[in-house]
């Protein structure tokens, strides 16, 4: 994720846990640009909210939070189709590109580092894996997987646990389907945007708790707003459980409740819980993965804004 020089097609990048304020300032930043003159447009960059079933579970901005500023890839996809890293970084290539055709700032805003990392870095070009190496390596015993790793894909054992069962069966089946390691793939990345652009980042990371506290609230608002009903809908259309859709934050809690399985007041406490549990995994997430010189800002947005000058000072700068 290098920061090219060049100050040609300039991108700003917004990430962060989840209810973190990020949506906010990508529209402060879009009405900066506005008032400098310039066009802005913000391009979601969330995997629950790509999802056009999943307006309030996603808490995806409303109209009158949009504050008139154009938002694309928001709602993009129906749900019975799942949208992975690749395909959702193929659109937003596609946009960001058609912004800068246009004259205009794309603002990405969104907190799935995965789509951010996918866009930017590019994805390893691993062929289709032989179903049958696949079924061999999965049923391989933990002591015996663990092992034949250690022998033809030593690089990746030392990355990984004894137990890691799930990526200690994939980093085998692309060695015994492929030849090639994983790592060997994951370095001939392709189709990144990285040297394409002049990248403008930003990583919001409020105080732990108020975020974990925002999650518990606005889960609870949720359920006032008609998330309950969202899921009626999802279930009325018998999608594959397995797709992303079914398994967002929110839906299988509520589709539980629906069914009789649990109380209502656990509803709200297993939502809660799952909301907190996505943001601390966001959290570590931006705090190891994004490189070192991106800025951090660390708001208490109890008593203060942010200022957009500094923080994107090279972006807006005349």
């Amino acid at each position: 994720m290098s920061i090219p020089t060049t100050p040609e097609n300039p991108l700003a990048l917004i990430a962060g846990p989840t209810a973190s304020g990020k949506s906010a300032i990508a529209v402060a930043l879009a009405h900066r640009l506005i008032a400098d003159g310039r066009r802005a447009v913000i391009i979601n960059a969330d995997s629950a909210q790509v999802y056009a079933d999943l307006q309030i579970l996603s808490a995806r901005p409303s109209e009158e939070e949009m504050e008139g500023i154009e938002h694309r890839l928001f709602g993009a996809w129906d749900g019975a189709e799942a949208c992975s890293a690749a395909a959702w970084a193929m659109r937003a290539k596609t946009e960001i590109a058609n912004c800068h055709e246009a004259g205009a700032v794309p603002i990405l805003v969104g907190g799935t580092g995965l789509y951010i990392k996918v866009l930017l870095e590019g994805i390893a070009p691993i062929p289709e894996i032989d179903p049958a190496v696949r079924a061999a390596m999965r049923a391989l015993d933990e002591d015996a997987a663990w092992k034949l790793l250690q022998i033809e894909d030593p690089e990746r054992a030392a990355d990984l646990a004894p137990g890691d069962r799930q990526r200690i069966a994939r980093a085998l089946e692309v060695k015994r389907s492929t030849g090639v390691t994983l790592g060997d793939w994951q370095r001939a990345k392709a189709g990144g945007i990285a040297e394409e652009v002049t990248l403008h980042p930003l990583i919001v990371e409020p105080e732990r708790q108020w975020v974990y506290d925002r999650c518990d609230a606005r889960f609870e608002a949720m359920l006032d707003q008609g998330a309950i009903a969202e899921v009626e809908a999802l279930l009325a259309r018998q999608l594959d459980p397995d797709l992303p859709v079914m398994r967002a934050i929110g839906v299988p809690e509520i589709a539980a409740w629906l069914a009789g399985e649990i109380e209502a007041d656990a509803v709200v406490a297993s939502g809660s819980q799952a909301t907190r549990n996505y943001a601390k995994r966001q959290f570590t997430w931006f705090r190891r993965q994004p490189p070192p010189e991106w800025p951090r800002i660390h708001p208490n947005w109890e008593s203060e804004n942010i200022d957009l000058d500094a923080c994107f000072a090279s972006l807006l700068r005349k």
